[in-house]
């Protein structure tokens, strides 16, 4: 018998080169819907996606990863369209993507993001509110006013995913004054939380472009297990990232009392330094002097959580929902060239730094 066909070696891909090419696509058209915004709401937008800082001048500010405005257009290319055809897409998404980290940085109490003050310590939360609302409203326009068959079916799949993140973000706040909190619980939290966006992200510039109904579902399915990797990778960044690199504080979940996948999976474990979490935890939801604790008594938490296998058991978890994500992709027919760059992307969520 004449040897099997060797697989095609994957093509390297530039993956910095991917992110930048969503975001160079994508940002004249979010700052031309951010200027549609009522005064002063387009000024704090713009100060939360970094364009100008905090008096007004014009800013050069970190917007972020930009992995959604890249899926996106990535996506359209599944269809044999030009990248161009996400870019609404990528829009709609990043802006219903920055409602939610508008109102969860106020929910949340965070006042730092991207190495900068948030809005609602900057603008107060009121205009934090407004803005995060208009944003949201902004993102259904940028889709419907195409008028085309798939820009409704593109925004149905961004609707039913905004509804997941909203119900993520209230489950999420439920579990921080919880004692315990299941893994299953956590992953369902984080699937709605985080998930449901990057699915439709994956999805919505080949939805744009025509794709059929089964090839749009396979790539939601690969976004949405990427999200769970990106969360699990998240929540290691959130106790142990390097402030200078994630913008936030240090231990900066455990401030929040965030029942994240490392914490929740160390009090799943059992044994001695498990049960010793679980009574440190109990008695800090008791306590109403919790925002006075020192650097050595969150790093106490640290140790414990990571002792009990919290820390490995969500590293290894971000690498099985990156498996199960590559392989969503064998039932989508696409270019090869286009697949290693969602391999790429993928890869990429799973060894980032921030």
């Amino acid at each position: 018998m004449p040897p099997a066909p060797k697989a095609a070696p994957r093509t390297t891909v530039d993956v910095t080169a991917l992110l930048e090419r969503g975001r160079t696509l994508a940002t004249p058209v979010l700052r031309a819907a951010v200027d549609r915004l009522a005064p002063p709401m387009d000024t704090v937008a713009a100060y939360h996606f970094g364009w100008i800082d905090a008096q007004g001048r014009p800013a050069d500010g970190d917007g972020g990863k930009a992995v959604r405005p890249a899926l996106a257009v990535l996506s359209a290319e599944v269809t044999g369209a030009a990248p161009e055809v996400g870019v609404p897409g990528a829009v709609a998404v990043e802006l219903v993507h920055n409602f939610s980290l508008l109102h969860d940085d106020l929910m949340d109490g965070d006042e730092q993001r991207r190495h900068r003050d948030t809005v609602w310590k900057v603008h107060g939360p009121a205009q934090a509110i407004l803005v995060g609302d208009a944003l949201f409203a902004l993102a259904n326009e940028v889709l419907l006013e195409l008028g085309t068959v798939e820009a409704g079916r593109a925004t149905r799949r961004l609707t039913k995913a905004s509804r997941s993140l909203i119900d993520g973000q209230a489950q999420d706040i439920s579990y921080e004054h919880r004692d315990r909190v299941s893994v299953e619980e956590c992953l369902e939290m984080e699937g709605n939380k985080t998930g449901a966006l990057i699915a439709t992200a994956s999805s919505i510039g080949a939805v744009l472009g025509g794709a059929d109904e089964r090839t749009a579902d396979s790539l939601e399915k690969y976004g949405y297990h990427l999200g769970l990797a990106f969360q699990a990778v998240d929540d290691l960044l959130g106790i142990w990232g390097d402030p200078d690199s994630t913008g936030k504080q240090t231990w900066s979940d455990l401030r929040q009392r965030k029942k994240s996948l490392p914490v929740v999976a160390a009090l799943a474990a059992g044994g001695p330094a498990s049960e010793r979490l679980g009574e440190i935890l109990a008695a800090d939801a008791r306590t109403s002097d919790f925002a006075n604790f020192s650097e050595e008594e969150f790093a106490a938490r640290a140790a414990l959580i990571e002792e009990a296998g919290g820390r490995e058991w969500t590293a290894d978890e971000a690498r099985r929902q990156h498996t199960i994500a590559i392989e969503a992709l064998d039932s989508v027919d696409m270019p090869d060239r286009v697949r290693d760059r969602f391999t790429a992307l993928a890869d990429f969520v799973v060894v980032r730094k921030r």
